[in-house]
């Protein structure tokens, strides 16, 4: 017998040279349905493709698998890219897949209803969860980034509606790798150290790939296990993240935000105003009562030298009259006095007020406010925020005295 006689390995091999070879098959998109799925503890995922007219199976290796923003499963139907060749040992062809999409629905959208249905079935949403905002906070901590316009809206409300209010800015990323993994880090770090009353936690508005930190199950879990209200500040009116329905609040925007963490100054003098007046009122009244009391009682006392007696605890009485609401006044004019000089030290003590007079903070690329020559070196590059904005510098030279 002249031909050559191969061995298995040898025509399983050479079938697998001739497809790796092929330049159609090195790359292509196929459209199936996933059937016989399976997860492997390696992180590998198996599955088989088919359509009406037949079936072909696929391997999904960890590492493409890891970049899967959605859970697939059997029955969904996908489009896939990667390349076709033969697994050797088992003398079968099989497409190697490098990326998958949902066939007709974005990818990101399957994820956040998949995630959205485990979290809801699991009661994370639940309104017997969810606690109230306090109506005066004494500390408001702030979970967003440091340069973008969602702080400097909350800061400048917080400032206008509340400057009695401690205000503790937590950096964090907003979009990006590591986003969700910084912000449910700072959750944690603010509850476990007691740092606020209230937490604010968003960024500003918009495409959902650049909200997508807040779409991510470590930020819904971080914001469930919060002791610590939390209102969701996510800037964008009509859709709502998975933060959105965790939170304890809901607002469109950081600035709306600041605005439901805070009561008004205007509001809250007007309700002492109220209050006062009410005192006062109640003061006068019993005022009146004891009199017209005091006036029954000397009908009934005949007129001799009892009468005089009458009159001078009559003259008594309406001394401490107007001594007592000359008291009521001076009281509430000192108060009012005291609550004016507390606004005004505090509206002092604000770093937007700081700002205002010309000086300014200088931070490292890390985050870290530079207080001495020490924190920098040349080449460093610095961000050094000014009232109205951000001056970006690079260190050329430092001179230590």
């Amino acid at each position: 017998m002249s031909e050559r006689i191969l061995s298995v390995s040898e025509l399983n091999g050479y079938i697998k040279r001739v497809l790796d070879t092929d330049l159609l098959l090195s790359g292509l998109w196929v459209k199936g349905e996933i059937s016989n799925f399976k997860h492997h503890t390696s992180g590998h995922l198996y599955m088989t493709l088919k359509d009406a007219g037949g079936a072909v199976r696929a391997v999904m290796f960890k590492n493409a698998a890891m970049r899967l923003k959605f859970k697939p499963e059997d029955g969904m139907k996908v489009v896939v890219f990667g390349r076709v060749s033969v697994f050797e040992s088992a003398g079968q062809y099989q497409v190697y897949i490098e990326a998958m999409q949902p066939d007709g629905v974005g990818a990101l959208y399957v994820a956040y209803e998949q995630l959205k249905a485990k979290l809801e079935a699991e009661g994370l949403f639940s309104e017997t969860h969810k606690v109230e905002i306090p109506y005066i906070p004494q500390k408001i901590a702030v979970i967003t980034s440091p340069t973008g316009a969602a702080i400097r809206d909350i800061l400048n409300v917080l400032n206008r509606r509340f400057p009695l209010a401690d205000v503790v800015v937590c950096p964090v990323l907003v979009q990006g790798d590591g986003a969700a993994e910084q912000i449910a880090k700072a959750i944690a770090y603010v509850n476990a150290n007691a740092l606020a009353d209230v937490i604010i936690t968003g960024r500003g508005g918009g495409s959902i790939e650049d909200l997508w930190a807040f779409n991510e199950e470590i930020v819904a879990r971080a914001i469930y296990a919060s002791e610590i209200p939390i209102i969701s500040a996510v800037g964008h009116e009509t859709d709502f993240t998975i933060a959105d329905f965790v939170a304890d609040l809901r607002a469109p925007t950081p600035s709306a935000a600041a605005e439901l963490a805070t009561p008004s100054m205007t509001e809250i003098s007007g309700v002492l105003a109220g209050f006062l007046e009410r005192m006062r009122g109640s003061a006068l009244r019993k005022i009146d009562l004891n009199r017209a009391l005091v006036q029954q009682l000397a009908g009934r006392i005949s007129k001799d030298g009892v009468l005089s007696a009458y009159d001078k605890k009559r003259l008594i009485i309406d001394a401490d009259m107007q001594r007592a609401l000359r008291a009521l006044e001076n009281a509430l004019a000192n108060k009012k006095e005291q609550f004016a000089k507390n606004v005004a030290k505090l509206e002092s003590l604000s770093p937007l007020g700081v700002l205002s007079r010309g000086y300014s903070v200088t931070r490292t690329d890390t985050g870290n406010v530079v207080r001495k020559t020490e924190d920098v070196c040349v080449g460093d590059a610095l961000e050094t925020v000014l009232t109205d904005g951000l001056v970006c510098s690079k260190v050329t030279k430092v001179e230590r005295k």
